[in-house]
C-alpha cells in the first residue's frame, strides 16, 4: 500500500481542532511543527501543568492519507470550515509502503551517555561489551536517554551514587534511572509514577534489564525516606511536591532535580530552601539540573 503525505503551512491561534476534524475526515495521522525548526527564529514549547504554551505563530502541518483519499479536498474543505487557509501552497507526496518497525529501529540507535554507561535498544548489539548497557526500547513513556534531562540525571547517578544506597525515582517515566541506580550499584530502589503507562513500561524494562526494583503509584506509597531521591520531571510539579520529596529524603541524604529551564532554577530552589541548599549540577542545552544533601 502507498500513502500520500500533505504538508503545508497556517497561522491559526489553536490549530488543534482543524488536526482533529483532519483525523474524522480520514487522515491517518497529522504532525504539527515549528516552520522556523533549525533555524535562528524557532520556537521551544514546554507544556507543564499550571502553565499556559501557546501555539507557534505559524505552523506547519503535515497530514498522511491513504492513496485513495482526495487529499487535497479534504484539507482545502476542513480548512474552509474553520474559515483557515493554508499560507502556502499544499504540497503532496507519495509515500511508498516500507517496513514500518525495521525503519523506526534505524532511527534508535545505541546512545552513549559516558565511557561506562550506553542505552542500548533491544534489537542493537552492545558496542562495548565492558559497559553498562540499559536495554530500552522507545515507547509510550518518557526518558529514552536522549533528552537533556535524563542525560543529567544519569552522569549525576554515574558520579555520585553511593553503593549500595536506597533510591526513589518519582516520576520515572520509562524507569531508566531506577534500573540505571540499579545496575550501577544501589540498594533498594523504588520507581514511582503517577501514570498507569510508565508503570507498566517500567516493570518491563526492569524485566528486559534482569533487574529488581519496587514499582509504585503515588497513592500506594508508605511514608519512608531514601538515601537518594530523584525526580525528572518539570519545575511547576517539582515546586509543587517539595514537601513529599523533601520527607521521602533522609536526613544527609541527596537529591537531584532535573527537567528545569535555566530560568526556573532559582525559584524551584527556593521551594526546597526549608530541607536543602540546592546547588546547580549541571546546565545542558538550557537545562538545569540542582542536587544537594538535605540538612535541615
Amino acid at each position: 500500500m502507498s500513502w500520500v503525505r500533505a504538508s503545508f503551512e497556517l497561522a491559526v491561534a489553536d490549530p488543534e481542532p482543524i488536526a482533529d476534524a483532519l483525523l474524522e475526515a480520514g487522515a491517518v495521522s497529522v504532525e504539527l511543527t515549528d516552520p522556523d525548526a533549525g533555524t535562528g527564529d524557532e520556537r521551544a514549547l514546554f507544556g507543564e501543568p499550571g502553565a499556559t504554551v501557546a501555539a507557534w505563530p505559524r505552523q506547519r502541518m503535515t497530514v498522511l492519507f491513504t492513496a485513495e483519499a482526495d487529499a487535497q479536498a479534504l484539507i482545502v474543505h476542513t480548512l474552509n470550515a474553520f474559515a483557515a487557509s493554508a499560507l502556502s501552497t499544499i504540497v503532496l507526496e507519495t509515500v511508498a509502503e516500507q517496513d514500518w518497525v525495521r525503519a523506526t529501529q534505524q532511527q534508535f540507535g545505541p546512545i552513549r551517555i559516558s565511557e561506562r554507561l550506553w542505552i542500548v535498544p533491544s534489537w542493537a548489539e552492545p558496542p562495548d561489551p565492558a559497559a553498562i548497557s540499559l536495554r530500552l526500547d522507545p515507547g509510550l513513556a518518557f526518558g529514552t536517554g536522549s533528552h537533556p534531562t535524563t542525560r543529567q540525571c544519569l552522569h549525576w547517578l554515574e558520579q555520585h551514587l553511593p553503593q549500595g544506597a536506597s533510591l526513589v525515582d518519582y516520576g520515572c517515566g520509562s524507569g531508566i534511572l531506577a534500573i540505571a541506580a540499579k545496575r550501577l550499584g544501589a540498594g533498594n530502589v523504588l520507581a514511582v509514577d503517577i501514570d498507569e503507562g510508565a508503570l507498566f513500561a517500567t516493570r518491563s524494562n526492569a524485566v528486559l534489564n534482569a533487574v529488581e526494583i519496587s514499582v509504585l503509584h503515588p497513592d500506594t506509597l508508605r511514608p519512608d525516606s531514601f538515601d537518594v531521591v530523584v525526580a525528572n520531571i518539570l519545575s511547576n510539579p517539582l515546586k509543587v511536591l517539595a514537601p513529599l520529596l523533601a520527607g521521602l529524603t533522609r536526613m544527609n541524604g541527596h537529591l537531584v532535580l532535573a527537567g528545569i529551564l535555566g530560568t526556573q532554577a532559582e525559584e524551584v530552589a527556593l521551594a526546597y530552601r526549608p530541607w536543602f541548599d540546592l546547588q546547580v549540577a549541571s546546565e545542558v542545552d538550557g537545562w538545569t539540573c540542582l542536587s544537594g544533601c538535605r540538612t535541615r
